[in-house]
């Protein structure tokens, strides 16, 4: 699996903005592209519980903490 690079402040942060997302489109009851590209609230979901985000391994970024040795 992908290494952990996803820290708590940041978590919390893409949890918050995944559900608010997703409530506005239930909410909504809209149509067309702009309320179904709601739906990309999963994303920040998914990377919040996985603690991962594969794009900030791509661009070689880390929000955890240091470990200390």
């Amino acid at each position: 699996m992908f290494a952990k690079n996803v820290g708590t402040v940041d978590r919390v942060l893409r949890l918050i903005l995944g559900v608010a997302l997703l409530a506005w489109f239930y909410f909504d009851r809209g149509a067309g592209f702009w309320h179904y590209a709601k739906l990309i609230g999963i994303v920040p979901i998914a990377t919040a519980l996985f603690s991962t985000c594969p794009l900030y391994s791509v661009l070689g970024v880390s929000t955890c903490s240091m470990k200390k040795a």
